[in-house]
This record gives C-alpha cells, sequence and structure tokens, in this order.
C-alpha cells in the first residue's frame, strides 16, 4: 500500500499531518483514530480496504506525526481541524463519494464532524466509538473545571504508561498481550510500533503520543455530544466489541433507538477489534460503506 504525507498549518498554531494513497479515482474514505494511536497504526485493515478504496489518514494533534502544540485544544475542535484540512486537500481526489470512518476517540470526532457538515460523507462506520453518556460527558466537564479529571481511571491509567524502550522490539515484548495490546494480531502490533514510536537522538524510542496528552483526552469530554449525535443524519453503521466499555454499548443502543439514521453490530473481540481481526473488520466497513 503506497502512502503520501500530507501537511496541513491549523490556524491554532500548530501543523497536523497524516498519509494518503495516490489518488485512482476509486471512492475515498476519511480515517481517524484512536487516542495514543495514529492512523498507519490501523495499517493490516487499512491494507485490506484499499483495493476498495482511497484512503485520507488524519492524524490528530499530538499523535503520529502531527504536532503536539501548547495545549489540547478539545474533541470539538480537533474535529473541526481534521475536516479543515480534509477539505484543504480534497480536490487532489476529484469528484468521489467520500466516506467516514473512525475508531474509539476518532469515531466520536468523525460524529462531530458529521453533525457539522452534513454532506462530508456519503455512509460512515464507526468503530467502538466512546460515545460518553449525557451523566457522564456531565461529570467529565466539571471535573475538568474542579482539575479533577485527571484523576479518573483512563487518564490515570494512561499517565502511568510506559514511555521509552531500548529499541521496537523491546517495545513489542513490553506491550504484547497487556492492556488495550490484548488480542492484537502481530502485523498490528507491528505497526504501532513502527508508526505510534518515535526514534529518540540519544537512543531508543519513544511513544510519539505523550501520556499528558492522552490523558488530557481521558480526562475531557466533547462540548454538546448528545446534542451533535441527534443532528447526524448521515447512514452510519456502529459496530462495537463483545468486550468493550459497558458505557459505548449502552450509548450505542440509546444513540440507534432515538436516530434513525444509526444502526448498531456487534462482533467479538475487544475495544480494539480491528487490531485482532483486521480483514473482518475491513469487509464490515467494505459491506456497509458500498451497500447502496
Amino acid at each position: 500500500m503506497q502512502l503520501i504525507a500530507w501537511s496541513h498549518d491549523t490556524r491554532d498554531g500548530f501543523t497536523l499531518r497524516g498519509w494518503h494513497t495516490p489518488p485512482s479515482g476509486k471512492p475515498l474514505i476519511h480515517f481517524l483514530h484512536g487516542n495514543g494511536f495514529c492512523g498507519r497504526t490501523y495499517e493490516p485493515m487499512l491494507k485490506a480496504l484499499s483495493p476498495h478504496f482511497d484512503l485520507w489518514l488524519s492524524d490528530a494533534q499530538g499523535h503520529g506525526d502531527s504536532d503536539a502544540g501548547e495545549r489540547f485544544v478539545g474533541w470539538n475542535r480537533c474535529a473541526e481541524l481534521a475536516v479543515d484540512a480534509f477539505k484543504h486537500h480534497l480536490p487532489l481526489f476529484g469528484h468521489v463519494p467520500t466516506y467516514g470512518l473512525g475508531h474509539s476517540f476518532g469515531g466520536v470526532l468523525t460524529c462531530l464532524a458529521m453533525a457539522d457538515h452534513p454532506r462530508l460523507f456519503k455512509r460512515t462506520v464507526l468503530l467502538d466509538p466512546v460515545l460518553f453518556s449525557a451523566t457522564m460527558a456531565l461529570g467529565l466537564t466539571l471535573a475538568e473545571s474542579t482539575g479533577l479529571a485527571k484523576h479518573t481511571p483512563l487518564a490515570r491509567a494512561a499517565l502511568r504508561r510506559r514511555v521509552h524502550w531500548p529499541d521496537r522490539a523491546a517495545a513489542m515484548d513490553g506491550l504484547r498481550g497487556r492492556g488495550t495490546y490484548k488480542g492484537w494480531r502481530e502485523d498490528a502490533l507491528q505497526a504501532f510500533a513502527d508508526h505510534a514510536l518515535k526514534d529518540m537522538p540519544d537512543g531508543g524510542v519513544e511513544l510519539k503520543c505523550s501520556p499528558a496528552r492522552e490523558a488530557a483526552i481521558f480526562s475531557s469530554a466533547p462540548v454538546g455530544l448528545w446534542s451533535s449525535l441527534r443532528r447526524v443524519h448521515t447512514p452510519t453503521r456502529l459496530i462495537h466489541a463483545h468486550h468493550t466499555f459497558p458505557f459505548v454499548v449502552s450509548s450505542a443502543q440509546l444513540w440507534s433507538e432515538s436516530n434513525r439514521a444509526v444502526s448498531v453490530q456487534q462482533v467479538e473481540g475487544g475495544h480494539c477489534f480491528m487490531q485482532e481481526h483486521p480483514e473482518d473488520a475491513a469487509e464490515q466497513v467494505r459491506a456497509f460503506l458500498l451497500a447502496d
């Protein structure tokens, strides 16, 4: 799979970066990754999609090769900046259908983008999006205003994350079968090591996304999330894992019951099921996006 690097200077003083396949006239997928990852972490699934789609991989602020900036600009602004970059480069691909695809944090950003730009995507697939319940979102907002949000379980776990390893092989050995990486196929873990870690001048490798940035995201919530979800009219398939966070399942059910554009599918695996079964995930994505 050939990929071309792109960059986009934002009005917020930092540069977003990512990758895209050479424009070929195929339908185009805009993909946003999960918190702490980057677009190319998902290369096994993306390779399986590439015969059917051109791909636009957008690395959020502080992830992959995108600049970190001084502080996290928030979920809503992250979504808007991703759209800005995409629209700026969209003429490269000509007049082709565009589709949305996002995992976890990236799934929520995709929801926000759909709400504010209803004609951006023809169809969308969300892979285990972390759709906080209204109560959770309110709690996070209040905790953020009082400085307590950094003590939430996900934020604490991010801050405890190991940052540095002697080399990529050591990193893979340390992550294999543990935490969020449990069950990942070896080529998916290799993609994380290749693209979500950076070489350090004094030796060794380090996470591109700092634990502090990952924690900052987990310590906050989108503004007006459920208001945005009500404004989504793009045909959307939400695929969640059997072994995911309970709030993902309950939010998916609530959203689909209140929004006729949304359908839900459950698959085997964990929160990163697409890293466990990349070809299966790619086929589920392809089948829904090209259903019509």
